[in-house]
């Protein structure tokens, strides 16, 4: 028996969300995430739970106002950060944004966002299981670059600017003891062993 206060679900939220996971299956940087498991071992369902997130925000039943580009930028951004720890500064994360708020201005025009909606389906299907081109920004790197530039630095301010995961050694302590051979001694220490 079907119930007959069931309502089908409205053909504009179901394009739009079928738009919004193609979107999200053609960002590289998300994709980066999901294929190395940064959210964790469910990290391809975060992806559909972000678009039900996304979808959710439009929804008029849900929210009054309609998103603009920024508020879905900062949405993604934040979700990037708190459920695969993921800082993304490239930019990506507009285009995505923009691109989704587009989708969500044609839908009263269902040819063109259809057609929106087949083309991000289309570039998702021809980009599964292929490499990533994701460049990935090394800080320390950056930061090693940085000292090169500038030999002037003393060893304090050498210790303040690197990155460290490891407390920085008390300037009381000797360096190592290298002999002739270029072999580190090793001192016992004055503690007395049973």
């Amino acid at each position: 028996m079907s119930d007959s206060s069931t309502t089908s679900p409205d053909p504009t939220l179901v394009l739009f969300a079928r738009g919004i996971i193609a979107r999200l299956n053609t960002w590289p940087v998300l994709s980066l995430a999901v294929d190395n498991s940064w959210g964790g071992p469910d990290s391809a369902d975060k992806r559909t739970w972000i678009a039900s997130v996304v979808v959710d925000s439009f929804d008029p039943s849900q929210n009054p106002e309609t998103p603009d580009d920024v508020y879905v930028e900062e949405q993604l951004l934040q979700i990037m950060s708190d459920e695969f720890d993921t800082e993304i500064e490239d930019g990506s994360a507009e285009g995505v944004a923009k691109d989704i708020v587009k989708l969500w201005s044609q839908l009263g025009s269902g040819a063109i966002a259809a057609q929106m909606v087949e083309e991000w389906e289309a570039a998702a299907k021809k980009a599964k299981g292929k490499p990533i081109p994701v460049e990935i920004k090394d800080e320390t790197n950056e930061e090693e670059g940085d000292e090169d530039e500038d030999d002037s630095m003393d060893g304090e301010e050498e210790e303040e600017a690197a990155p460290s995961l490891l407390p920085p050694k008390e300037k009381t302590r000797e360096g190592p003891e290298v002999d002739e051979d270029g072999f580190t001694l090793v001192k016992k220490s004055g503690r007395t062993q049973r």
